[in-house]
């Protein structure tokens, strides 16, 4: 017994001063840094890159965490379904009088169940959104000098399990995430570090992490199938979708329709080859190769270079065709959608990420009875619209089958006319 407690003493003794060696070999202290309005540009500048607008309007985020804890957050509606061992219990974020115990074998009591459900929410979701939560009240901002570049020091003086804290973002040259150092206090060591990488891009459009490595004693934590996705608003957006007959428009070999007079278009869908006419001039135009397009004056085939003629095409076709086809794009990549009210009407608010000409653009789609769109407010910043009415009327069955506007209204008087509209194969 004497021979055990001494080695058992030996053992002690060799972890103590194994861990004086770890901390006093890896403890950094935490790094200066300044706050103010470049902090916030590179703050953004990260919201950007995972996509932040996307994550506003997520409905629900799914994942799970070491320790077989796993979550459903219902997020627009301060709700979440937290599950471990025997236990489900599900948190109201907003109203903890709400919290409820769906499952427990073990005959807890609900507080002791509450307070861990709390806890490890906070914890495990932390690892999954925490650069999303970056403006959140209580959060301090300071751009730091971190090996000649710029990096992210974010403090959380209130809120969460452990007020206090510190983490420093060190992202990419495109604002991403691939890791941060902390600064702790469940974690003794300073600037202990963890990555954030296979970026996961969702359903939902927000970019999400599925994987961390952290430098302490090699732990990796994987956050198992990650998942935010828009159920109400797609399904709306599918309403929409049948009521104007959009399987009859993926069908739909030629459209030809005309933009107030003033430009004409035969668009070969199938092949995506379009003839763009305005004034005496013609441009086939090949969307997706602009090198092939071709430009004629007065119906003769120019030889020379109209790489300007060719862009001023690709432009109008961008345009003139979203008023044409818009609704039938809903689930295109780059196109968030998120159900809205304005004035106590419920409509689909579509934001556009990536392509055509303006990326960034959103439009609140409003629906008559049927689920057809009747009308829209227009948010495009680089026009400095802010909510300004359209109107989407006079809607033809095309011989194709689909269904396509032929006239507009916006602002406050004016007139759109999609002239004389086709769709046939």
């Amino acid at each position: 017994m004497k021979k055990f407690l001494k080695f058992s003493g030996i053992l002690v003794a060799f972890l103590i001063i194994a861990t004086t060696i770890f901390y006093f070999s890896n403890n950094e202290s935490l790094p200066n840094g300044k706050k103010g309005k470049e902090a916030d540009k590179l703050a953004n500048k990260m919201l950007t890159a995972i996509n932040h607008e996307a994550y506003k309007n997520a409905e629900i985020l799914e994942w799970s965490f070491p320790g077989n804890h796993s979550y459903k957050w219902y997020k627009n509606e301060g709700k979440v379904e937290v599950s471990w061992d025997e236990n489900m219990v599900v948190l109201n974020t907003i109203s903890s009088d709400k919290n409820e115990v769906i499952k427990n074998a073990k005959n807890t009591d609900s507080s002791e169940l509450f307070q861990k459900a709390t806890d490890i929410f906070n914890n495990d979701s932390f690892w999954l959104v925490a650069p999303h939560k970056i403006f959140d009240a209580g959060v301090e901002r300071k751009l730091v000098d971190y090996n000649g570049r710029d990096a992210l020091m974010v403090t959380y003086t209130s809120g969460g399990s452990t007020p206090g804290d510190s983490y420093l973002w060190i992202l990419d040259d495109k604002g991403l995430p691939t890791s941060f150092k902390m600064w702790t206090s469940i974690i003794p060591v300073g600037g202990v570090s963890a990555t954030w990488e296979d970026w996961k891009q969702t359903d939902a459009g927000v970019q999400l992490p599925t994987k961390h490595k952290l430098s302490l004693l090699g732990l990796e934590i994987n956050m198992g199938n990650v998942k935010a996705s828009t159920p109400t608003a797609d399904t709306l957006a599918n309403k929409i979708l049948k009521a104007i007959k959009h399987d009859a428009y993926k069908k739909t070999k030629f459209i030809e329709w005309s933009f107030g007079g003033r430009r004409f278009f035969k668009w070969n869908k199938k092949e995506h080859i379009v003839d763009v006419s305005w004034d005496s001039i013609k441009v086939v135009l090949h969307p997706d190769a602009l090198s092939k397009s071709t430009v004629f004056f007065n119906n003769k085939l120019s030889t020379t270079a109209n790489k300007e003629t060719i862009q001023k095409a690709e432009n109008y076709f961008n345009n003139d065709s979203f008023w044409l086809v818009a609704p039938h794009k809903l689930f295109e990549d780059g196109i968030l959608r998120a159900v809205k009210k304005n004035n106590g009407k419920e409509g689909l608010l579509v934001t556009y990420t990536t392509g055509g000409t303006t990326p960034g653009d959103s439009y609140l789609w409003f629906l008559d009875e049927n689920y057809i769109p009747v009308s829209y407010k227009m948010y495009v910043p680089s026009m400095k619209m802010n909510g300004v009415d359209a109107t989407w009327q006079d809607w033809i069955t095309t011989e194709s089958g689909t269904l396509l506007p032929t006239k507009h209204t916006f602002g406050e008087n004016g007139v759109l006319s999609m002239g004389e509209v086709k769709a046939y194969n």
